[in-house]
């Protein structure tokens, strides 16, 4: 039966038995704890805005731990070692934070399997409920009906070839993709919104039922919205669909981000 769980289904069911706080006090704001790239510069502003104006009812934080470059070298696979992910959530745990996320997509080549180990250590050492990017994207893909998708990232070539087999394994078909070769993590962050907004065009020229894009320090969802608009299109990025799902473990309805496009406009 485990195979045909949704990722919704598996979060539900592990936060039923975990969560204790150290101070609980019913009139604080929800807390969303996000576990950072060191070198990643773009999914702090975009989250913390997403929730500007809100912050008498949620509120974003952040722990960074040590990752520069994105490639299937031994030294930069080793930057997603649990251990130091575990401290960074550790340290997130001091602030009572009501879930840990980990906004990265090293799942998406490392598999989702990890992902789901990744969450269970952390809920484990913290006794706070946990996802990650991956795992919310595969969240908001199974809620929606997502079959087809194209696919944007900044990533190598190869890296994009594991995220397309990834899924494929939970029934998601990869109608066209685009990448940009590189591997320096702060490099992502530099991608002009011009360059962004012509892969949006490579990719959306055959229907599909969204565009994924992986990648929480390339700054696509500054241009989100409006790539929706001009190619009729759902954008699922690596970043509102953490901030979406990690909003909806907490109890708080995704609506209330307004501006940020379909995902979050769907939920009012």
């Amino acid at each position: 039966m485990e195979e045909i769980r949704t990722e919704g289904d598996r979060i539900i069911g592990r936060m039923e038995k975990i969560m204790k706080k150290v101070i609980y006090d019913p009139r604080e704001q929800k807390k969303i704890g996000m576990l950072t790239p060191s070198s990643n510069t773009t999914l702090e502003p975009i989250c913390s805005n997403m929730v500007a104006g809100n912050e008498t009812i949620v509120t974003m934080h952040y722990g960074r731990f040590s990752v520069t470059k994105i490639s299937l070298e031994e030294d930069a696979l080793a930057q997603f070692d649990m251990k130091p992910m575990l401290q960074a959530a550790r340290l997130l745990a001091d602030a009572d934070v009501d879930v840990i996320a980990w906004n990265g997509t090293s799942g998406g080549w490392l598999g989702f399997d990890i992902d789901r180990q990744l969450c269970a250590r952390i809920e484990e050492e913290t006794g706070i409920p946990a996802t990650t990017s991956m795992l919310a994207q595969i969240q908001a893909f199974q809620e929606d009906g997502v079959k087809r998708v194209h696919l944007i990232t900044p990533y190598l070539s190869k890296i994009n070839e594991l995220i397309i087999e990834e899924y494929r394994k939970c029934g998601i078909e990869v109608v066209s993709s685009v990448c940009l070769n590189q591997f320096v993590n702060r490099s992502f962050a530099l991608v002009p919104q011009e360059k962004i907004k012509t892969m949006f065009e490579q990719v959306c020229q055959e229907p599909a039922d969204g565009v994924s894009v992986v990648c929480t320090n390339f700054p696509a969802m500054w241009s989100a919205a409006e790539m929706e608009e001009t190619y009729h299109t759902k954008v699922y990025d690596t970043i509102n669909t953490v901030v979406w799902a990690a909003m909806k473990m907490i109890g708080i309805s995704p609506g209330i981000v307004k501006g940020w496009g379909k995902l979050f406009d769907d939920c009012r």
